[in-house]
């Protein structure tokens, strides 16, 4: 053998070692690990982040699952402050990503009375097809955890802002 391939062995096999690595419980409770990511039907999952310690060196499995089955809309106002801006820290807390339409038309304001069954109050988070509109912390992180989105400190938090205010109606 070279003296090249000698070298590069040891460089090979360091890094199959850090590749991610799943923890995960099959529906007769045994226990798999694997350095694939499980089946849908896995009962508990854990990823294993072999390269160190640090969150969000990875994307977090459980995240992207649940931005799959349950993307996340926030609907806002331009004149709400505190209640939208609490719905956005909630959701940046937690490093969940998420479409922030503000209702600035009367089609927005229809498709968001669509969706309340005819209430106008904001914020309102639709996660995949559940819609909360309760504004507190507690109901939006209830509605993000029966998603399946991971606890804040899971994922890399977020910093998504307010959108721009709309422009201003052009003169006729």
């Amino acid at each position: 053998m070279k003296t090249g391939t000698l070298l590069l062995l040891p460089l090979l096999a360091a890094s199959a070692a850090l590749a991610q690595q799943y923890r995960w419980v099959d529906e007769k409770g045994r226990v798999h690990y694997t350095d694939t990511p499980p089946p849908a039907s896995a009962k508990t999952l854990e990823r294993k982040n072999l390269k160190g310690n640090a969150v969000g060196e990875q994307e977090n499995f459980e995240l992207t699952r649940a931005i799959q089955k349950a993307p996340v809309t926030l609907y806002t106002h331009t004149d709400c402050k505190e209640p939208c801006q609490m719905a956005r820290d909630v959701l940046n807390r937690r490093g969940v990503p998420f479409k922030e339409v503000p209702v600035s038309t009367p089609q927005l304001f229809e498709e968001l009375k669509r969706i309340t069954g005819g209430e106008f109050a904001v914020p309102v988070m639709v996660v995949g097809s559940y819609t909360e509109r309760n504004a507190t912390p507690s109901a939006f992180n209830a509605a993000l955890d029966a998603a399946g989105y991971p606890a804040a400190g899971v994922a890399r938090p977020g910093n998504q802002t307010a959108p721009p205010p709309p422009p201003p109606p052009a003169k006729k």
